[in-house]
């Protein structure tokens, strides 16, 4: 049977954000910037680069500056445009001719009920969800990767990466049932949240990117709050599970985690050693920084 085409994407930006205070006080975590770009768009261009043609964002109070951002600025772009300035007219603009909704999720009620907010949005065809904590790079980006399986399947597909051992206990992990193909592909038995070492079921972690057949929304409405009183979207994936099947897709490329403040930091370091403009300076400052220290 040939899988329905996967169109549409969710990006959950209902967060608080309380790791970030003080900057996240009046500003949406998700526009906190690597190098020169905020971290939402970085997860909108791999949505769009993988073929999704609908992005909803579900977004919550103080987000406003997340609809701006995608918005047009007339008096910003004529201002370039009249200054001859080219190249920042088309950066500035590249952000506009996008087909991007927005939900308000009026309580933040976990990951699971961001998801179900949009269930209007998505109807009875398969979806991807992309969360905005992990930025990721490949040859082919990792949202793509996870269509062509589940083209492959017809079934849910959730990202997941090998992490070490000793790091298990900071994720949800798989409990794989079998390896479907050598080259990644896993179903899965079921999950384990936050496992101690010594009682993990395995290295594979699950990071924030999942496809999801409409069934989850069934589930969603069926799963009862969890840790903090919220909806977990493992939850109902794990129930899911019990009537059609749930593969797990290897991923092998870059996967950033920008979460935390460290992570944050560490991400800006390497974009900026690859971004054209920072590079060369941001290396030898870190060459002299190092001699400083030392």
């Amino acid at each position: 049977m040939h899988a329905p085409k996967v169109r549409k994407a969710i990006i959950p930006a209902a967060g608080l954000g309380t790791r970030f205070l003080p900057a996240t006080k009046a500003l949406a975590k998700e526009m906190l910037p690597i190098v020169d770009t905020p971290t939402i768009q970085y997860i909108v261009e791999e949505a769009i680069a993988s073929g999704i043609e609908d992005i909803v964002i579900v977004d919550g109070k103080s987000k406003r500056s997340i609809e701006d951002h995608f918005d047009s600025n007339p008096e910003l772009e004529n201002n370039l445009k009249e200054k001859g300035k080219d190249k920042m007219l088309e950066l500035v603009q590249q952000t506009t001719d996008i087909n991007l909704y927005f939900i308000r999720q009026s309580h933040p009620q976990g990951l699971g009920d961001a998801v179900l907010t949009a269930k209007s949005f998505i109807g009875n065809e398969p979806f991807v969800v992309l969360l905005g904590d992990d930025l990721t790079q490949d040859e082919e980006p990792l949202t793509k990767q996870l269509i062509d399986r589940y083209n492959q399947t017809g079934e849910s597909t959730l990202a997941v990466m090998r992490v070490p051992h000793d790091q298990v206990s900071e994720y949800g992990v798989i409990d794989p049932a079998a390896k479907v193909s050598e080259d990644g592909l896993y179903r899965v038995k079921n999950f384990v949240e936050k496992p101690k070492p010594e009682d993990a079921p395995s290295d594979l972690a699950i990071i924030g990117r999942y496809l999801l057949t409409p069934e989850i929304f069934e589930e969603l409405e069926n799963t009862a709050p969890g840790k903090g009183n919220e909806v977990q979207l493992t939850d109902a994936i794990d129930s899911l599970n019990n009537r059609q099947h749930v593969y797990a897709h290897e991923f092998k490329g870059s996967r950033y985690d920008i979460g935390s403040k460290i992570g944050f930091l560490e991400t800006n370091i390497e974009f900026g050693l690859k971004h054209p403009q920072t590079k060369d300076d941001l290396k030898a400052y870190i060459k002299d920084l190092a001699q400083r220290l030392d």
